[in-house]
Formats: structure tokens, C-alpha cells, sequence
């Protein structure tokens, strides 16, 4: 059995894993990407309210030592 076998076997079940893959629509696609960039914004923005807020607090601290 030569090294080929098995590569050209991966491929051809990867090739029907792959037209068993039921697609998303157009649709689909650009609502479930507004989303995620949606979500990543929301997530930006509360995480750098808090990070300015915690950094106002430490350097409240070490201005009051």
C-alpha cells in the first residue's frame, strides 16, 4: 500500500462529508454575521468600560499613597 492511497481516501470522504453540508442562504449568512459583529461591539464596548474604570480606580490609589 503505497502513501498515496490513504491521502487520495481522506480526500474523497472529505469531498462527501462535504456534499453532506446543508448550506446557509444568503439570508442566513449576512443575519448571523450582523450578529456576531454586533455582539463583538457590545462585548468591546463593555469590556473597555470596565477596563477604563478599573484603571480610574488604580490610579485614584496610587495618587491618594
Amino acid at each position: 500500500m503505497s502513501l498515496l492511497t490513504p491521502v487520495a481516501q481522506y480526500f474523497r470522504g472529505a469531498l462527501a462529508e462535504f456534499r453532506h453540508v446543508r448550506w446557509p442562504t444568503q439570508q442566513q449568512a449576512v443575519r448571523l454575521s450582523l450578529i456576531v459583529i454586533g455582539f463583538t461591539l457590545v462585548t468591546a464596548f463593555v469590556y473597555g468600560f470596565i477596563d477604563f474604570f478599573l484603571g480610574q480606580g488604580m490610579a485614584l490609589l496610587l495618587n491618594f499613597v
